[in-house]
């Protein structure tokens, strides 16, 4: 007898290139099979008019612990992931301390286990402390359950550090994240005729440029998998196509707020526009959403950046950057590329699942028999208005309050369990 019988939706599975109204049936923790299935189940849920599709992905979430619980910790995450439809989140190394260590990956492999909601895979940092100087204990951290590696918060300025860190990368067979921004290049919002009427400092998009076209250098040198965090820029986006072109092994990523907001926000000084990489010009955002569409950029990521509140209820120059965004992204990512008609849910759903698994090099993403049984379903029409009052996450450090949104995750199955139920 099946565990869960999923009946009735319309199931999207990009690995596949499925697309169809069937049933999925789920034994034991994993995908036995997709089709019309008239089998018994201890548990059967109704999917007419959602989609069923693998588990979303979050190849960029801030978890905050150790160091900063009263932002975040890895069980809220967890919590606000699932709530989310995120069934699997990949979390940044910059905690406090760093997570530059064996021991420091396997803490957060305990927490996500006792958490017992979202799979939270970690990312060691490239370099000791994420100072910039020595390269960290890769070797240890992957054998230790690490799936790729980043400064994230920082970009690694030394070229022939991260020419070694590229090398070790490749050797260990692991991806390299890069914060993409020259750190001598410094400010607070994106430079630009915004910045100067607001008396406020600017980064250039060329800050990220510089750095991205350095690296794809490296790349192209070593062969090491790269990945692109948070883009920005048109600039970048053009960077990362010709990369492609050229069949070198880099992915990149788009966040909610870069393809829906603009610097026009910062407008008002209030410190829930404040993000780094920050926000870029109307240009900008049209030309990463084009570069989603076009498959440029293969994945979808929050970067969600949790902080408490008197952290951001300071003036702006002085508020820390970051944005929380997964329990309202795939509304968010709805209205940015399906409502306004540059694809479709089925194009939609791939830079949410498949293209983040392979980015991490992981078999997930998929609804193939045998494969995890992580599933999230969701009501396309659903109308909904973020309340982040609401939220599961410790941080309400957030833009989109009081947005009117359309699609929502409304179920989330991870290894065979309901997580998740609106």
């Amino acid at each position: 007898m099946n565990d869960i019988l999923i009946k009735n939706g319309r199931v999207i599975d990009p690995a596949s290139g499925r697309d169809e109204v069937a049933d999925v049936a789920i034994a034991r923790g994993k995908i036995v099979r997709v089709g019309k299935i008239k089998a018994a189940a201890r548990q059967t849920i109704d999917a007419k008019g959602c989609i069923v599709c693998p588990g979303l992905i979050d190849v960029h979430v801030h978890c905050r612990e150790p160091g900063h619980e009263e932002e975040e910790t890895i069980a809220t995450a967890s919590a606000a992931a699932v709530a989310g439809g995120f069934t699997t989140i990949v979390a940044m190394p910059n905690t406090h301390p760093p997570m530059d260590n064996e021991t420091a990956v396997l803490y957060v492999l305990q927490r996500a286990a006792e958490a017992g909601l979202a799979r939270v895979l970690p990312v060691g940092c490239i370099t000791k402390g994420r100072e910039g100087k020595e390269l960290a204990e890769m070797g240890s951290m992957v054998d230790a359950g690490a799936v790729a590696f980043s400064d994230d918060g920082d970009g690694v300025a030394s070229s022939e550090l991260m020419h070694r860190a590229l090398q070790y990368a490749a050797m260990l067979g692991v991806p390299l994240m890069q914060h993409c921004q020259d750190g001598a290049l410094a400010g607070v919002m994106n430079s630009g005729e915004v910045a100067v009427r607001l008396g406020l400092g600017g980064i250039p998009t060329s800050a990220e440029q510089i750095m991205l076209r350095r690296d794809l250098e490296l790349v192209e040198r070593v062969g090491a998998r790269y990945h692109v965090q948070h883009v920005t820029s048109a600039g970048s986006v053009e960077l990362v196509r010709d990369a492609k072109v050229r069949r070198l092994p880099v992915t990149a990523e788009a966040t909610p707020h870069h393809l829906l907001l603009t610097d026009v926000g910062c407008s008002s000084y209030d410190p829930n526009y404040k993000v780094n990489p920050t926000l870029r010009s109307a240009a900008d955002v049209e030309a990463l959403r084009a570069g989603v569409a076009d498959g440029t950029i293969d994945c979808l990521a929050t970067d969600h950046a949790p902080h408490a509140q008197e952290e951001k209820e300071l003036e702006f120059g002085l508020a820390a950057f970051g944005i929380v965004g997964l329990e309202c992204a795939v509304g968010l990512y709805a209205k940015a590329l399906v409502q306004t008609k540059l694809m479709d849910w089925p194009g939609l759903i791939e830079r949410m699942t498949l293209g983040p698994a392979r980015a991490i090099g992981r078999p997930l993403g998929t609804l193939a028999a045998g494969a995890a049984a992580d599933v999230t379903l969701i009501d396309s029409k659903a109308r909904w208005t973020v309340d982040t009052g609401k939220f599961r996450s410790r941080s309400r450090n957030c833009p989109y309050d009081g947005w009117k949104l359309v699609g929502r995750p409304v179920t989330t199955i991870v290894g065979g369990q309901v997580k998740f139920s609106l």
